[in-house]
């Protein structure tokens, strides 16, 4: 009698059970234990930035302090080496910061407040300028006409109404519970972060998590520091060089706009528009002409673009390379989390995640083939 394939017995099996078929025996492409470990890890992701979001007025102070706080803890290292005792060491550093900072402010605010006092002069201003773009949009519609398009009339370039600069100012300044809840923690974690580190070390019984995570703690304070101090000093360049552009071209107050310059350039992307937007508006309103008003502005784009290009990928990628579409998601994230001052937290985070990365999943683990 001939023996079907599918009826071949099995060796070793005396009742002769039929072989499976080969192509049922394959395991499936992703197991339900992965599955359910994927759906999980989606979850807690998601609860976790739901939290993140929800309290923003706690976490985003902490948060600030804890990163900030790691950047200048070599600061307070050194001044530890002077024989300064940490508590005293983290006041100084933190009074220190504060009137850099405000000596920033102020440079900004005085210009600011003069000129928003003015809005409605010069939105008038700048509006009777404008109209010379009356002439293309009326080009434009009879163009549209021409091509079968809508008739209906275009209106003349109209400047955006101003009601969203309270909004605006209330969104950018966090509460004084916020900033007293800031500084506390700030100074707290400076003070005591070698007790921290060691309290997380020992966290550990296993020697080896144990060196990791003294490893990645070190790594990370190095980096960071190294992070803020090139990046200060990057920008307080690029704010010079806006102030000697703005002097030279009889801008308005171009000191204040160079310090504008050096401290949106701290939040990568959205900093350089927003200066250059702003250099744009006031160059408008101060010059007679469009041309005119617009030099200033296209020098600070050249310079922006010679930094983000060429100065700062040379200084920082040798230490720490990002790579662009990380950071352009770092920052729409965690804008869109906590808004101004989660676009300047965006990269000291995302240099935070990518050594965690490398330390637990180092490159010498197993990789996929090469495609």
């Amino acid at each position: 009698m001939r023996v079907l394939p599918s009826e071949r017995l099995i060796p070793g099996n005396s009742e002769g059970a039929p072989l499976p078929d080969s192509h049922s025996e394959l395991p499936p492409v992703i197991r339900r234990t992965e599955f359910v470990a994927f759906a999980l890890a989606g979850l807690l992701v998601i609860a976790i930035a739901t939290v993140l979001y929800v309290g923003k007025a706690f976490f985003l102070p902490v948060v600030m302090a804890f990163v900030t706080g790691t950047m200048l803890s070599p600061a307070a290292n050194f001044l530890e080496r002077q024989k300064v005792p940490r508590a005293l060491g983290a006041v100084l550093i933190v009074i220190t910061v504060t009137t850099l900072v405000a000596f920033v402010v102020a440079l900004i605010a005085s210009p600011a407040m003069e000129w928003s006092s003015r809005l409605p002069e010069l939105g008038a201003q700048l509006k009777d300028k404008l109209h010379v773009f009356d002439r293309p949009l009326a080009l434009w519609q009879e163009l549209q006409a021409m091509v079968g398009g809508g008739s209906e009339a275009l209106p003349s370039f109209q400047m955006p109404k101003f009601e969203w600069v309270q909004p605006t100012l209330e969104f950018l300044s966090p509460t004084f519970t916020e900033f007293l809840l800031f500084f506390a923690t700030l100074i707290l974690f400076i003070a005591s972060w070698r007790d921290l580190r060691r309290a997380l070390i020992m966290t550990f019984s296993d020697r080896d998590a144990r060196l990791r995570t003294l490893r990645i703690l070190n790594e990370i304070e190095d980096h960071l520091g190294s992070y803020l101090l090139t990046v200060s000093v990057i920008n307080i360049g690029l704010g010079i060089a806006t102030g000697i552009v703005c002097a030279l071209t009889g801008m308005p107050n171009p000191a204040g706009l160079g310090a504008l310059a050096a401290t949106l350039n701290f939040i990568p992307i959205i900093g350089p528009i927003a200066m250059f937007a702003v250099l744009v508006m006031v160059g408008l309103v101060a010059f007679p002409t469009i041309s005119g008003g617009l030099v200033a502005a296209l020098a600070f784009g050249g310079i922006a673009f010679l930094e983000g290009h060429f100065v700062t990928p040379t200084i920082i990628g040798r230490r720490l390379a990002l790579n662009a579409l990380a950071v352009l998601l770092a920052l729409a994230f965690w804008t869109w989390m906590w808004g101004p001052m989660g676009a300047f937290l965006s990269s000291p985070l995302l240099i935070v995640a990518l050594i965690v990365k490398e330390h637990l999943m180092p490159a010498d683990s197993p990789q996929l083939p090469q495609a």
